[in-house]
């Protein structure tokens, strides 16, 4: 028997961008944002080039989000990575596989890194 964890994990696989509503830190209002999902260490994460993002600052604020894979509207949790050598292990795995991305140290020094935690599908 398949479950929404397995039927999710599945259609990640398929599908690297993706789309994910947060709940505006300041205005409490919906904000959608595509943006790429990465696989490192048999987890899903959410990240971008260094700099400061909207979508991680509400993220902060209000954790629990939506994730919109195809035709699915999954609630999720994101888990800010902000411990170094976690952020160095992820990044480790995701950085070199991108030819575009600038160099290692300033991904974990300025990237947001969010793990999306599926565990919030069984609830």
């Amino acid at each position: 028997m398949t479950t929404p964890v397995d039927e999710t994990r599945q259609v990640l696989e398929r599908q690297r961008t993706v789309e994910i509503s947060t709940t505006g830190r300041w205005s409490g209002q919906p904000r959608r944002t595509e943006i790429w999902r990465y696989r490192a260490g048999g987890r899903y994460w959410l990240t971008g080039s260094p700099g400061s993002r909207d979508w991680y600052a509400n993220m902060l604020a209000h954790p629990e989000f939506t994730l919109h894979l195809a035709d699915l509207d999954l609630p999720v949790r994101g888990r800010p990575v902000t411990d170094p050598d976690e952020r160095a292990e992820v990044f480790g795995e995701i950085v070199p596989a991108l030819s575009w991305a600038g160099s290692l140290e300033s991904w974990i020094a300025g990237s947001p890194l969010v793990e999306i935690e599926l565990g919030a599908l069984l609830d």
